[in-house]
């Protein structure tokens, strides 16, 4: 593979990385409003068992090749930075 044929694909990959910070962002908005509702609600902030749920599904949803620790590594981070905001 030449570097003819290695920029499309990092061009590809650029593309894919601007939509993953557009979701990631909305996430984060999300988790922002969320954490409101639970404060106007005295519910505590962390659950651990949505948590789980969460993991669970994103299990149930990868058709691979990301699946097991290393995907629940990253939705570890992710669910970490999002209760930090």
């Amino acid at each position: 593979m030449d570097t003819n044929e290695i920029q499309p694909l990092r061009d590809q990959l650029d593309e894919l990385d601007e939509k993953l910070v557009d979701l990631l962002n909305q996430r984060a908005n999300l988790s922002l409003t969320i954490s409101v509702l639970k404060q106007d609600q005295d519910l505590p902030r962390y659950d651990a068992a949505r948590e789980e749920k969460i993991f669970e599904h994103i299990q149930e949803v990868s058709s691979g090749p990301l699946i097991g620790a290393p995907l629940r590594e990253i939705y570890e981070t992710i669910l970490r930075v999002m209760k930090e905001l």
